[in-house]
C-alpha cells in the first residue's frame, strides 16, 4: 500500500520541486488541499494529522505552527525551513553526514532538511575537523554563489519579471546570516566561519568554497592529505562524490575560460539532481587550499534532499524518485 504524503506549502519552489519528484511514484499518494481551503486551518490541519508524511515548505513561523498543529503521534515530518534545524528533538536531515546519520534519519519522526549553502560547507569541512586536520576553534570562512532560485519568490520575480540585471550580488553584510548556527553545529567548530553568500544572475545551482591557509593549521597538512580524508567518509554514496585528484589537478592546469574548467566548475552543472560533487584544489609550495562543492540549490540543496529524507523515513529505497 503506497504511503500518503502531504507537501504543506506545495505551490511554493521547493514544494513543487518536491510534488514533481514524487508525482507518478506507485509507492506514494500524494494528499493536496482545496486550494479554495488552502489558508483554512481546519482543512491543513485534517491532512496533517491523516498523512503518513508531511513536508513543511513554508516560512519559519509558519513552519512551526503546522508542527504545532500535528496531533497525531505516527505523523512523520520533513521540515524544509530554517525553524528546526539545530532544535531539540530534531534531527539534521544530511544522510551523509555521518556513519550513523542515516539510521538516525530513518528511526526519526522529526527531521530538518539542511540549507542549500551549509549542505556544502558542512559537507567540505566536518570530515576534515572530525579527522584532526582542522582544529575545532579554527578560524573558516565560506565564500558562495547561487542562483536567484535560493532567495523564493520574491528574488525570482525580481530577476525574471522586474528586470534586475545585476551579474553579481553579494548579501548576508550584517554577517548574521540564518544558516550560520546550523553550519557551525554540524561541522563541529567552536565558532561560527565567516559566511559570504552572493547571488548571480542564473536561476540555480551552486557553488560554495571554504579557503584553507594550510600552513596555519597545526598538522600542516598537504592538499593530498584533505583530498584522502574527504574520499574516506563520503566512499559507497551515492550522491555525494568527491572529484579524483586526476580531475582536480587536470582542472588546476585548464587556464581560465577553457572548455574543462567551464564544464567542470559550472555552478548549474548538477542541476536537476541530488547529486553533489567535491573539489580539492592545493598548492603545497604555497600551503594553501581551496575546498568547492557544486550541488543544485534546488535539489541536494533543498528539494532532492527532502525526498532522499522522506524515503529514509519510509523506509522506501533512498534513491527512489532521485
Amino acid at each position: 500500500m503506497a504511503h500518503t504524503v502531504f507537501i504543506d506549502g506545495e505551490a511554493g519552489t521547493t514544494g513543487l520541486q518536491i510534488r514533481e519528484r514524487l508525482e507518478g511514484r506507485r509507492d506514494i499518494e500524494i494528499l493536496s488541499i482545496d486550494p479554495a481551503r488552502r489558508k483554512d486551518a481546519d482543512a491543513r490541519a485534517e491532512l496533517l494529522n491523516a498523512a503518513d508524511a508531511v513536508v513543511l515548505c513554508l516560512p519559519d513561523d509558519a513552519a512551526k505552527e503546522a508542527v504545532a498543529m500535528i496531533e497525531n503521534p505516527a505523523v512523520r515530518v520533513v521540515d524544509a525551513s530554517t525553524a528546526h534545524r539545530v532544535a531539540p528533538g530534531w534531527t539534521y536531515g544530511f544522510p551523509e553526514l555521518s556513519k550513523d546519520q542515516r539510521q538516525a534519519i530513518r528511526a526519526s519522526k522529526r527531521v530538518a532538511n539542511p540549507g542549500c549553502y551549509p549542505t556544502g560547507f558542512i559537507a567540505l569541512v566536518r570530515p576534515l575537523v572530525e579527522a584532526g586536520l582542522i582544529p575545532a576553534d579554527f578560524p573558516l570562512t565560506v565564500n558562495a554563489i547561487s542562483g536567484y532560485s535560493g532567495g523564493g519568490k520574491g528574488l525570482i520575480a525580481e530577476f525574471e519579471e522586474q528586470g534586475a540585471r545585476d551579474v553579481f550580488r553579494a548579501y548576508g553584510l550584517p554577517l548574521a546570516h540564518k544558516h550560520l548556527p546550523e553550519m557551525q553545529a554540524y561541522t563541529g567548530l567552536a565558532h561560527p566561519p565567516v559566511f559570504a553568500p552572493s547571488v548571480g544572475r542564473y536561476a540555480q545551482g551552486m557553488l560554495v568554497e571554504a579557503p584553507l591557509q594550510l600552513w596555519a593549521l597545526p598538522r600542516k597538512p598537504a592538499p593530498s592529505d584533505l583530498h584522502v580524508a574527504l574520499e574516506a567518509h563520503y566512499a559507497g554514496e551515492t550522491f555525494v562524490e568527491v572529484a579524483s585528484g586526476a580531475e582536480c589537478a587536470e582542472l588546476q592546469a585548464t587556464r581560465a575560460g577553457a572548455a574543462g574548467h567551464v564544464q567542470a566548475l559550472d555552478p548549474e552543472a548538477l542541476n536537476g539532481t541530488n547529486r553533489m560533487r567535491l573539489f580539492v584544489f592545493g598548492n603545497a609550495q604555497t600551503g594553501q587550499a581551496r575546498l568547492i562543492a557544486l550541488l543544485d540549490n534546488l535539489g541536494k540543496g533543498a528539494s532532492g534532499a527532502a525526498v532522499q529524507n522522506l524515503n529514509l523515513m519510509l523506509g522506501l529505497d533512498e534513491d527512489a524518485g532521485l
